[in-house]
């Protein structure tokens, strides 16, 4: 990890491996800031984008179990709004063959988009419609969404799409609280996530990691500062598709609870059943493996809030069948085995990340080492 921060490729790295549930590596190289030559310290906060999602999975979860929600459930129940929604097809729009549903959403099966990496008229409608708007909040952005046709009839592509901001305002109506209170009172205080929502506190500010862009000349160059960023207050939109921040550590004690089945120091937060439910690939072999622009994951389908890896003999990582995952794209990774019994999480502060290797070489390393 060294390597990338002498070369300039990134300002720092932090790395933790559990395995067995216990901690067995944690450790930072690099700056927090380049400017002022801040070491990076291991409980550093990171902007963590899209590893929201499986957060916002796992409280979906929580409320199919509690019987208030069906996973099976037309969208529409909970936000009629989406009643009439129809599907963009051969230059008219048409009645859905089926209605989305809350698993569409968890799999990325709705037929939604983001308007940020296709081409699709959908998705020039999402970019002049301004769905991501930070404006509003995530009321305002499901009632966009439900103004905008389909790319896709429900169930028949896998589309990265805002279907994670659509169950955070599901969690919403259905629990009565904002989507960050749920958060914190259903998963972040059970489990001990201290540093982890939709802000850094004034408390924090010195512990959160700047994060960087590449210049046309290659260097590094600021993109979100630590300081007067913004993440210093609380935003208007609790994006559950991108919004949290977190440290190596939260993020752990996360992953480690789903390892677990569910359970991390006695609290139980889903049935071993549920996470092996969520864990399990939803895609048929036509729509393996999944695809977001350019960036593709060779044997890795999907489940209900991750990737899931069904072919090992496919995949450049050193990954066992089973294994489950997601990204940020700002250069925060995790990956769950449980196979080896294993939780890794590489963090970094790039965005776009890096065409590179920084995670796929740290996770060889730390299977090199399991086989030694």
């Amino acid at each position: 990890m060294q390597t990338y921060v002498d070369r300039g490729v990134v300002s720092g790295i932090t790395t933790l491996v559990a395995r067995h549930g216990k901690l067995v590596h944690w450790e930072s190289t690099g700056f927090r800031d380049l400017e002022t030559q801040d070491p990076l310290e291991p409980n550093d906060i990171f902007r963590i984008y899209s590893m929201t999602k499986p957060v916002t999975a796992v409280a979906i979860m929580m409320l199919v179990e509690e019987g208030t929600l069906a996973i099976d459930g037309e969208l529409s129940s909970y936000l009629p709004n989406f009643a009439d929604v129809l599907v963009y097809e051969d230059g008219k729009q048409v009645p859905p063959e089926q209605p989305v549903t809350i698993r569409h959403l968890l799999s990325h099966t709705s037929g939604m988009t983001y308007g940020l990496f296709g081409n699709t008229p959908v998705d020039a409608m999402y970019r002049e419609t301004n769905v991501l708007s930070t404006s509003g909040d995530l009321a305002d952005l499901a009632e966009k969404v439900a103004r905008l046709p389909l790319l896709a009839h429900p169930g028949t592509v896998w589309n990265y799409s805002v279907s994670a901001d659509i169950l955070g305002r599901v969690i919403e109506v259905i629990s009565g609280l904002s989507f960050d209170d749920f958060l914190r009172e259903r998963i972040f205080e059970p489990l001990d996530m201290q540093d982890t929502g939709f802000f850094v506190p004034p408390e924090k500010a010195s512990r959160f990691v700047t994060s960087y862009t590449r210049s046309s000349n290659g260097s590094l160059t600021v993109g979100d500062p630590m300081t007067e960023s913004a993440y210093d207050t609380r935003p208007t939109l609790l994006s559950g598709s991108h919004g949290l921040v977190s440290t190596a550590r939260d993020f752990a004690r996360f992953a480690q609870m789903l390892l677990n089945g569910g359970e991390l120091d006695g609290k139980q937060l889903l049935r071993p059943r549920t996470v092996e439910m969520m864990r399990t690939n939803v895609l048929p072999q036509s729509l393996i493996p999944i695809r977001i622009g350019f960036w593709q994951a060779p044997g890795y389908g999907f489940g209900l809030g991750f990737s899931v890896l069904t072919s090992q003999e496919k995949t450049p990582e050193p990954d066992n069948n089973g294994t489950f995952r997601w990204w940020g794209i700002g250069s925060t990774y995790f990956w769950i085995d449980p196979i080896d019994d294993v939780v890794g999480i590489v963090m970094a502060q790039l965005n776009p990340p890096m065409a590179g290797r920084m995670e796929q070489d740290f996770q060889t390393l730390v299977y090199e080492a399991l086989q030694n």
